[in-house]
């Protein structure tokens, strides 16, 4: 606690920085789409609270920067985003009241925050990929714990990975992703023997452990040791193959996540599985003191794998906040795309009653889901336990 107090600092920057560019591109989807269309913006805030910085711009916007350092949002004109807001038409600000905008305008505009997600996402990875490239390697078993899923379900030391539900292996995380994602559910996995092809069943357990940066989460294991057993040559990306590239593996982290809110949603993965913004400042700490702690490295080193690092996460939330943002919850962008579909489909706007009371539930729900993730993430980073890093 004594170490996670004493970072404070580290920790509010870390926390700014990853969810302040996140934030700002999601916003930005949204203010782009909605002026393409001539929507009238009330105002583009970034964070919740009293503004610390606050400027209004020619066509009457208000741009502001709040003292809660936590998400954001962009208020058109005339937007329902709470229940208060039903019904009332702010004065001022140049352009259409959104209610003005078609229906089909107006989901684009929802869905225009998520999509900057998964394009920022994208360029990430394909900056990343187009970079550094992809390692190329076998993974074999190195050891295997004595009476752990692995040592019940058959693998043995020296066995080779090719393949786990039918996917095929071609790195570490090709191998501890799908584990982490299927507690306590059967597996296949698809080895190598002595040159000759083995299959086995294997049901991982799930168990609080310290995860790669040092905080205690529930993960999914089936004790094993892993080794690179063989090296092939570095998969290199021209820009043009690096952008697909980055596109297919923002599909493959959107896959990932629907696989294991799903699985948390059916009681098969804890809820603490999920982290918030109280775990990505934490992750963000540890990963800096993690580079930060090298002997022999140069600072300039230090600071380009440091770069590297945190963009990669970044990555990761925006892919995150996207899809969270789709779910249809009526205060979120999803909660909105099922208000246009209703008005598409039956020709009007629901009741402003409907409106008022599915606003407030969905405003309930989520500060509940926000209560529950933040509990969790405090347990994770040891606040009160000591366990943390």
């Amino acid at each position: 606690m004594g170490q996670l107090l004493s970072q404070g600092p580290l920790f509010i920057v870390c926390l700014v920085f990853m969810m302040g560019i996140v934030v700002i591109i999601h916003e930005l989807g949204h203010y782009l789409m909605g002026r393409l269309f001539g929507a009238a913006v009330e105002s583009f805030s970034v964070g919740f609270g009293r503004p610390v910085f606050e400027r209004k711009d020619k066509v009457g916007t208000r741009w502001r920067v709040n003292w809660i350092p936590l998400g954001g949002f962009v208020k058109f004109v005339g937007e329902s985003q709470l229940a208060g807001d039903v019904g009332k038409v702010e004065q001022g600000p140049v352009g259409k009241p959104y209610k003005n905008l078609t229906v089909w305008q107006r989901m684009l505009v929802s869905l225009a925050g998520p999509l900057a997600n998964f394009v920022l996402a994208s360029l990430i990875f394909s900056l990343i990929l187009g970079t550094h490239g992809r390692t190329n390697y076998s993974v074999g078993i190195a050891a295997v714990v004595a009476d752990s899923p692995a040592d019940r379900g058959g693998l043995k030391e020296g066995d080779a990975f090719v393949s786990i539900n039918g996917h095929p292996v071609k790195d570490a995380s090709s191998i501890t992703i799908p584990i982490m994602l299927n507690p306590n559910q059967e597996m296949t996995f698809e080895m190598l023997r002595d040159g000759a092809p083995v299959t086995l069943k294997v049901t991982p357990d799930e168990v609080v452990r310290e995860n790669e940066f040092g905080q205690m989460v529930p993960q999914a294991t089936i004790g094993i040791g892993m080794a690179r057993i063989a090296m092939g040559e570095r998969i290199k990306y021209n820009p043009v193959q690096a952008l697909g590239a980055g596109v297919v593996e923002t599909g493959a982290t959107i896959d990932r996540t629907v696989t294991m809110l799903s699985r948390i949603v059916t009681g098969k993965m804890s809820v603490h599985t999920m982290t918030g913004p109280v775990g990505i400042g934490d992750i963000s700490r540890r990963v800096v003191n993690k580079v930060w702690e090298q002997p022999d490295v140069s600072q300039t080193a230090k600071l380009e794998q440091l770069f590297w690092m945190l963009l990669s996460i970044c990555a990761a939330i925006s892919v995150g906040v996207g899809f969270f943002n789709l779910l249809p919850l009526p205060v979120l962008d999803g909660g909105h795309l099922v208000f246009h579909a209703y008005e598409a489909v039956v020709g009007r706007e629901l009741p402003e009653k409907v409106q008022e009371m599915s606003l407030t539930f969905g405003l309930i729900l989520l500060l509940g889901m926000v209560v529950v993730i933040t509990w969790g993430d405090i347990m994770e980073t040891g606040l009160f336990g000591g366990t943390g890093g």
